[in-house]
């Protein structure tokens, strides 16, 4: 069990047993040993169209085996790391990585451990490196074999690099060569052809690595022979089949933000199950300019979906009151968040509750208050794959919180509901693609970026009800004043 920064309690592998997709696609294992860009590595195969999860280089070998059970698994690939592998003796892959019979990539650290695992060595660089190198590659190995920026005199393959690292392998594990070197590094890659393990001291996740995505290619569609089916415009079938199977003829409620993760959840479970979901739209003030008109225009005016509004500004604001820390507002706006929709829920929980009789409240409005709601028996969020990777780490701690997440969270046991998550395994930019898929307008799901605790957390200090908001970036938005909780300046400036 692990925990998030506000101490709520979850499992990092629950994809594993719950995740809606995975079972069907073949797919890449990372694991984490606490780099700062793993996340990267990940994109770069959902970008080639592998599907491929993250989860923490600690876990146990039986859980790996269970992992690799099926058949699913085509690779392995170990990430960096900001730790040292002579000093952090704890820090390393489980065995049974090297005893599955898969490819596996290490990466700058993976490179690291896998070299002293197998019985290498690794010692301190007296010359620590960070930025730009130029590597030679060696041996004409299947992952580096035709890949290159540009060629010497001599004829040698040269690839341009990012590095980052404070140590270096010194000695080879028995079976490995040579695959890639630099000036000051003489060991840069290596690979062990016959067991396909391949190590690399820069990292190919970041830009800066020119051919960088190449060779995670070569590494996961040739060499671990990976189909490349993981599609945005394939996956609406597929979810709405696995969503409607998880579902069958119960209720669904869902908080909605006005954000895009919620918003594309919302689309995609209405997709599903149309009427069975009901949607519960917390206004809390801090919206940008008509944000929440437009979220009602779009989910009740043209999804036809049952939308509940709540307009809650006062009580956000209220708690609000003389508070300037950011993360003290972000957990203020989660908790009070959870609390009115917590509120709405246990009404339309109840058997036989209506929308019109949460409209007595006082709180809710519109006319979208029509239609009799069952007793719900599920929660949807909008929890996305960062919001799973960022809110926690491995048991060893070396993979740190980055920032606590609101949909992290013991909610689903408090109002004693089950938990559907459909969009849990999607970066961000699949989730726009799949907003867009399902009809959402793309100036709806490609808007600036607007964090769920909104304005809460843009403005700098204490938020105060018709105050003046001032830009940090007048080149982009329009530096006038607003005379309440908008976005004015955003939306003059046609940024939304």
């Amino acid at each position: 069990m692990h925990t998030d920064r506000a101490g709520v309690g979850f499992q990092l592998p629950f994809l594993i047993s719950t995740g809606l997709y995975s079972m069907s696609h073949q797919k890449i294992l990372i694991l984490d040993f606490g780099s700062q860009v793993t996340q990267l590595i990940a994109r770069r195969i959902r970008d080639a169209h592998v599907f491929c999860e993250v989860h923490p280089c600690d876990v146990s070998d039986d859980w790996l085996r269970a992992y690799a059970r099926d058949g699913m698994l085509k690779g392995i690939i170990l990430s960096g790391s900001h730790a040292s592998t002579y000093e952090e003796h704890d820090l390393r892959a489980p065995l049974v990585v090297y005893e599955l019979g898969l490819p596996v990539l290490g990466i700058c650290y993976g490179m690291f451990t896998m070299a002293v695992q197998l019985g290498g060595r690794v010692a301190p660089s007296n010359k620590r490196e960070f930025g730009h190198a130029d590597v030679r590659a060696h041996g004409h190995t299947a992952l580096l074999d035709g890949i290159q920026d540009y060629a010497t005199a001599m004829g040698h393959g040269m690839l341009q690099v990012w590095m980052s690292h404070g140590d270096k392998v010194t000695e080879l594990p028995q079976g490995f060569k040579l695959m890639a070197s630099t000036d000051s590094c003489p060991i840069a890659g290596m690979a062990d052809e016959e067991r396909l393990f391949y190590g690399v001291q820069f990292h190919p996740e970041v830009t800066h690595t020119q051919r960088g995505a190449a060779i995670l290619e070569r590494f996961v569609l040739d060499i671990c022979g990976t189909r490349a089916d993981w599609i945005m415009g394939d996956y609406i079938s597929e979810a709405v089949e696995k969503i409607r199977a998880q579902v069958g003829d119960e209720d669904v409620i869902l908080g909605l933000s006005g954000g895009v993760d919620s918003s594309v959840a919302a689309a995609l479970i209405h997709r599903a199950i149309g009427d069975q979901l009901t949607c519960v739209f917390v206004d809390h003030g801090l919206l940008r300019l008509n944000e929440g008109d437009m979220v009602m225009d779009m989910f009740v005016g043209k999804l036809h979906a049952k939308v509940i509004r709540v307009d809650a500004a006062d009580q956000f604001l209220g708690h609000l009151a003389g508070v300037s820390d950011p993360e003290t507002k972000r957990k203020i706006i989660g908790r009070e968040f959870v609390e009115v929709f917590k509120a709405q829920a246990l009404t339309l929980t109840a058997s036989g509750a209506t929308n019109n009789e949460a409209e007595e409240g006082g709180a809710v409005k519109g006319a979208e208050a029509r239609r009799t709601v069952k007793g719900a028996t599920w929660l949807a969020q909008g929890t996305i794959y960062p919001d799973v990777i960022e809110s926690g780490g491995a048991k060893t701690k070396k993979a740190v919180v980055i920032k606590s997440h609101h949909n992290v969270g013991g909610l689903p046991e408090q109002l004693g509901l089950k938990l559907l998550e459909p969009l849990r395994e999607l970066f961000k930019d699949e989730v726009r693609e799949l907003g867009v898929a399902l009809g959402l307008p793309y100036h709806m799901v490609y808007r600036h970026p607007f964090p769920g605790p909104g304005l809460g957390v843009r403005i700098l200090g204490e938020v105060k009800k018709n105050m003046p908001i001032y830009c940090a970036r007048p080149t982009r938005f329009l530096s006038k004043s607003c005379t309440s909780l908008s976005m004015k300046p955003v939306a003059k400036a046609g940024t939304t």
